[in-house]
């Protein structure tokens, strides 16, 4: 009856949320006199969770971290020929997908520090690059996850955003402490309080770096750096993304983590893609990930993207460990509502060295509006 319960509100929520997007198509953009503007923007993304761990499944309302509901501001002033930046964002602090697990359930509603996002302020030239300081993307933030499928809602490198708190149980069925972001990472940059410089862009190559620190997470305490190189460009029928980095971050206790990343993404004219991924951890294993993907314009009202992908993690949970995960993914777009129907199915399993798991599975379906 809980979920019959959870479900017709969830349903009631889409309804709601497809007439309020439909009414409010206008973007929230303010000019001033001097040629700079604001721009107010958003999106809310619930959706409905479903785990499957071999022997029970849990059941739920969540906010999708692969893309989770968010408020921000983007102030934009040009001064000569540079423009100066402020870019202000948070996460609205809903359930997160990634934060359920069997025996518990986040409050629906918890804002915490953690959820602020950007608090950055740049300014762009046309000869030197762009300098940035605040909390804000590092240099790698991204880097691992070059996605030109159209399905990153519900499916792409980062395999814990869908259910990363949720444990694996024995082959005897009892739940361990190996949990699946313990054994799926895809070691991307994220974002710190730090400063950060961007080169000018040349034949479609940007080169980054940035030093930062911890600010927002009371219970974390580190530095990082970290160097990157991006590429974006066309070669007649093929659009082409492509990034790779290498961070280090030195924790407290005076350990270090050194993890080298990257991915790359190839679009057809026709629709078809595919993405391939991989990284490693000096300290604590390695990736492998790919995907093909497909996008076509089948009903009038938008977009359709589907894609399956393989993720094949080593040595993540423990020495010896091998993780794998499989996915199909599906996103519908809306575009005069500007909202994204998904539906995304998992698969994930692990082993190690003298210990076996059941398989475990998930379904995560809802919607994004933008705004």
């Amino acid at each position: 009856m809980a979920i019959r319960a959870q479900t017709l509100k969830f349903g009631a929520g889409f309804i709601l949320a497809m007439a309020a997007a439909t009414a409010a198509s206008a973007e929230f953009r303010f000019e001033n006199s001097s040629g700079g503007n604001t721009l107010l923007y958003g999106q809310i993304d619930p959706a409905f969770q479903i785990f499957d761990d071999g022997v029970s499944s849990t059941s739920t309302l969540v906010d999708n971290v692969h893309s989770n509901s968010r408020v921000g501001l983007l102030y934009t002033q040009p001064m000569g020929t540079s423009v100066f930046t402020f870019h202000f964002e948070t996460a609205l602090g809903l359930r997160p997908s990634s934060g359920v697990t069997q025996g518990f359930t986040p409050d629906a509603s918890h804002f915490r520090r953690t959820n602020l996002r950007k608090v950055d302020f740049s300014l762009k030239t046309q000869t030197y690059g762009t300098f940035s300081i605040g909390q804000g993307s590092m240099a790698t933030d991204g880097v691992a996850e070059t996605d030109l499928s159209g399905t990153t809602l519900v499916n792409y490198v980062s395999v814990p955003d869908t259910a990363a708190a949720f444990r694996f149980r024995t082959s005897a069925g009892a739940l361990s402490t190996k949990t699946i972001a313990g054994s799926f990472s895809d070691f991307d940059g994220g974002r710190r309080g730090r400063i950060r410089y961007d080169t000018p862009t040349f034949n479609g190559f940007t080169a980054s770096i940035s030093y930062g620190e911890e600010i927002v997470s009371k219970t974390a305490d580190f530095t990082a750096a970290g160097i990157a190189l991006r590429y974006s460009g066309n070669f007649g029928d093929y659009k082409i993304k492509a990034a790779v980095g290498y961070s280090e971050a030195k924790l407290a206790a005076g350990a270090r983590l050194n993890d080298t990343i990257g991915s790359v993404s190839v679009l057809h004219a026709s629709g078809f893609n595919v993405t391939f991924a991989a990284g490693n951890r000096k300290q604590s294993g390695s990736y492998q990930y790919a995907k093909l993907g497909y996008r076509g314009d089948w009903v009038r009202f938008g977009g359709t993207a589907v894609s399956v992908d393989f993720y094949r993690g080593n040595d993540r949970s423990s020495a010896g460990a091998k993780s794998t995960s499989y996915s199909l993914g599906l996103v519908q777009s809306f575009d005069d509502a500007r909202i994204e129907g998904y539906l995304g199915l998992t698969n994930y399993k692990l082993s190690e060295v003298g210990t076996s798991y059941l398989e475990a599975s998930s379904v995560l379906f809802g919607m994004r509006w933008k705004f």
